[in-house]
């Protein structure tokens, strides 16, 4: 392909050369086939990129249209035919291409097309210029100004990430709503408890609370591909456990979320669990389709999206046991995050979860499918 390209274009170029002559520098450039035709090999990622974005708008406007309508669940077939596509690999794939460094005249070009496509707000961002971003990495992973998300001080929790809001409310029953209508186990999606065993008697979700009169609280946060993708600390608290599930990389889009039920228990995801003011609190970031690498900055043992696990397993890394070899750990162990402290990072866009325990007075300021960014509150008590 790129030999025919070059033959089609030196004939044009030739052509002209009978009307302005060229200079032998030039013609020698021309006849190595350099200088005047850029290599063809973006042509691939320019296709790649119009597939995702039409694929993106026919989600946008199928998460919209179904917002009011009740939702039809994917049958045990669909899930395993979704779920036997290689998304693991196409990951795997997409983070290879992500870290190949563009040419700098291809660059502008490129991250144009994404910030039309996904409507990303650039005067956010740390370094505005395009030409700064060696990679696509670096361009989703971009820092943002000091002052673009500021804290909400009279909340007690704010907003982990920039996204939408796809749920949020009390758990009953120890079954957690992913959209409205679709729920899943807090079992399956959080693992066993070590204390499970001394107290059987208890559901699962009063396990986790450490005072009768307390309630445990949910809140989904949905990131698109154009928002800000690192994840921050809601609030001030400890980490004391990070637990890695292995799994599927399904879309985690609000339209998916609607159709898969328990598709968070099914997806790759990191669940931090600790204690705050009010109990037990638990940050989770769920992993989707070309977003298998999952990052938490002061946890360098964390690998995601390995070519091999096994389904159902998980993999537990306690914060108290390491002591001094975690930063910022407290005497009794432990990682201490302040609140708007960044914790994270996704390669895309995905889905942050927040489980807390908290006074059953607790009310949520906010309205199901509301934008939020970053430091926004999310209730006050």
């Amino acid at each position: 392909m790129a030999s025919a390209l070059r033959r089609v274009f030196g004939r044009v170029i030739w052509s002209r050369c009978r009307v302005f002559p060229l200079s032998c520098s030039q013609q020698r450039s021309l006849t190595a086939g350099r200088g005047f035709l850029p290599r063809p090999w973006p042509l691939p990622f320019l296709f790649v990129t119009g597939g995702g974005y039409l694929g993106y708008q026919h989600y946008k406007r199928r998460s919209q249209e179904d917002d009011e309508a009740p939702p039809s669940l994917a049958t045990p077939t669909q899930v395993a035919l979704y779920h036997s596509f290689p998304t693991r690999l196409l990951s795997r794939a997409w983070g290879r291409l992500n870290g190949v460094e563009l040419p700098t005249w291809l660059r502008k070009p490129i991250y144009s097309l994404y910030i039309w496509t996904f409507g990303v707000n650039m005067q956010e961002a740390a370094v505005e210029d395009l030409h700064h971003y060696r990679n696509l990495s670096e361009f989703f992973r971009r820092r943002l100004k000091p002052a673009a998300r500021p804290l909400c001080a009279s909340s007690c929790l704010i907003s982990p990430a920039d996204g939408r809001i796809l749920h949020f409310g009390r758990v009953k029953n120890s079954e957690v709503e992913q959209v409205k209508g679709v729920t899943y186990s807090l079992e399956n999606f959080l693992g066993p408890q070590n204390s499970r065993s001394k107290n059987s008697s208890l559901s699962f979700r009063d396990l986790l609370l450490s005072c009768p009169d307390n309630d445990l609280f949910h809140v989904v946060v949905y990131l698109a591909p154009g928002d800000y993708h690192c994840f921050h600390s809601p609030t001030e608290w400890k980490v004391e456990l990070r637990r890695h599930f292995p799994g599927t990389l399904m879309s985690v889009n609000p339209g998916v979320a609607r159709w898969v039920k328990e598709l968070f228990c099914l997806n790759e995801r990191v669940v931090l669990t600790g204690q705050w003011q009010h109990g037990f609190f638990s940050l989770t970031a769920v992993g989707a389709t070309n977003v298998g690498s999952i990052r938490v900055y002061f946890d360098q043992e964390l690998q995601t999206n390995s070519p091999c696990y096994s389904k159902g397993s998980f993999h537990d890394h306690s914060y108290v046991a390491v002591g001094d070899q975690v930063l910022k750990t407290t005497n009794e162990g432990g990682v201490v995050l302040q609140k708007g402290e960044a914790v994270g990072e996704f390669n895309l866009g995905s889905t942050i979860v927040l489980l807390f325990e908290a006074p059953k007075d607790f009310i949520f300021n906010l309205q199901p499918g509301q934008q939020i960014r970053v430091g926004e509150g999310l209730g006050s008590l």
